[in-house]
């Protein structure tokens, strides 16, 4: 169906186009306890088409899309396609070219049984108690083969795993239950991570039934430890997305400092190609882009935009490409060194949150641990609060790295001056 669709789009009004092809096979688990409950194998195909239309003697550029089934007749694919041609007028943008450089790719194998065998066997691993337990989990593994064909001469077609596990665990005593709710997503299998996550989060269910209120500390020293410490570089990341600086949401300028007075470890990102495990490995981006390591953040001196050939076009920027996977470099202490003096530790949040254009973060408090020396003290409660552009002034990065999917972070984060509202 996706040659036939090619063929009228050449026959079409359209000036230039694209078809994506994405064919999943996924296989699903849905567990009670450990006691399998239901499972089922899906074969599904998307094909999604998007036209151009050039307008204004080629000053601004239309785009339309929707998805065509694989089932349908050429009449009626004719008929959606002519559809789009029309309404790709109505909303026009500055001009704009598509991606024109063709890929050379060597695909992988993946056995999706093998997938989703890993992933249970991950979960049985998991080491539970009387008191604390895994309640449910439900296991989605995918091999997924995209085809990516524009008009500008590229047609490559990659093949990529996507995961998903969701968890419910619980804790509980004679007084009280707690439930905590995980979703990992990635490629394939990662047994030894998921197994020590899963393992952690069944003991902060534990220390939570055990907990006082959160003292209001006013100023306070900060240690992330889990995903959520992700957000921080998402956020410095997207500062170098090129739709950001289109837009002006981003001031940050190639070639001058990201963070303004250092006085902490500076920050290094980089987008990488590949990591392992990871859901996001392509060998081209979405808009069919050359997938390659560069450096977006070196040593606190801005280096690369990234982001949709849309924006990079409209800011003059080659050779980069729509990033999946992300490295950000440790700093100069262990995580050892970093956990030192008085801090808090909150390890559970109800939510926490990073504003992606102010750096603005928020997050109310459900566990954390507050270290003064050797007692330790388990709170639940309060909030933290402060903003990125201050606090990664004067940051301590831990030397050891830990990997979140399609990210990889340094395991301990420091912040130093975080206000802290306590719940007392």
């Amino acid at each position: 169906m996706t040659d036939k669709i090619i063929e009228l789009l050449k026959q079409s009004s359209a000036d230039f186009w694209s078809v994506e092809d994405i064919v999943t096979e996924g296989w699903e688990f849905y567990f009670i306890k450990h006691q399998l409950d239901q499972n089922r194998v899906r074969d599904v195909e998307h094909i999604t088409v998007e036209v151009y239309r050039k307008l204004e003697d080629g000053k601004l550029v239309g785009r339309a899309s929707e998805e065509i089934a694989p089932t349908a007749s050429v009449e009626e694919a004719k008929k959606i396609i002519d559809a789009l041609c029309e309404r790709a007028t109505f909303a026009p943008n500055p001009y704009y070219e598509l991606n024109k450089e063709q890929a050379q790719v060597e695909n992988k194998e993946y056995d999706v049984q093998k997938m989703a065998q890993e992933f249970i066997e991950a979960m049985q691993e998991v080491p539970e108690t009387s008191g604390e337990d895994i309640n449910s989990y439900e296991i989605f593994a995918e091999r997924c083969k995209r085809r990516f064909v524009n008009s500008e001469g590229i047609d490559v077609t990659i093949t990529y795993p996507n995961s998903m596990v969701e968890v419910v665990v619980n804790a509980r005593n004679d007084e009280h239950e707690i439930e905590l709710y995980r979703m990992y997503k990635a490629g394939t299998c990662d047994k030894a991570s998921l197994v020590k996550d899963i393992s952690d989060t069944l003991k902060f269910g534990k220390d939570r039934l055990h907990t006082v209120p959160t003292p209001n500390l006013g100023k306070a020293t900060v240690l992330l430890s889990t995903e959520d410490s992700k957000q921080l570089f998402t956020w410095a990341a997207t500062h170098m997305h090129a739709a950001y600086k289109y837009m002006g949401y981003s001031d940050w300028e190639a070639g001058q400092p990201a963070i303004k007075d250092v006085k902490g470890d500076k920050l290094t990102i980089k987008a990488v190609k590949e990591l392992p495990n990871s859901a996001n490995n392509r060998a081209v981006d979405s808009e069919g882009a050359i997938a390659r390591d560069m450096y977006i953040i070196k040593d606190n001196i801005t280096e690369n935009f990234w982001g949709d050939v849309q924006f990079r076009y409209y800011l003059g920027v080659k050779d980069s490409y729509n990033a999946g996977n992300f490295v950000t470099e440790g700093g100069s202490k262990t995580e050892a060194e970093l956990r030192c003096g008085k801090y808090l530790e909150p390890v559970e949040f109800s939510d926490f949150s990073v504003n992606p254009i102010t750096g603005d973060i928020a997050g109310e408090i459900r566990l954390a641990y507050l270290h003064d020396g050797d007692e330790v003290t388990v709170v639940s409660g309060g909030s933290v609060s402060g903003n990125v552009n201050e606090l990664f002034q004067n940051v301590g990065f831990s030397k050891e790295l830990r990997q979140y999917n399609n990210a990889v972070v340094p395991a301990v984060v420091r912040l130093e001056n975080v206000t802290i509202s306590g719940a007392e």
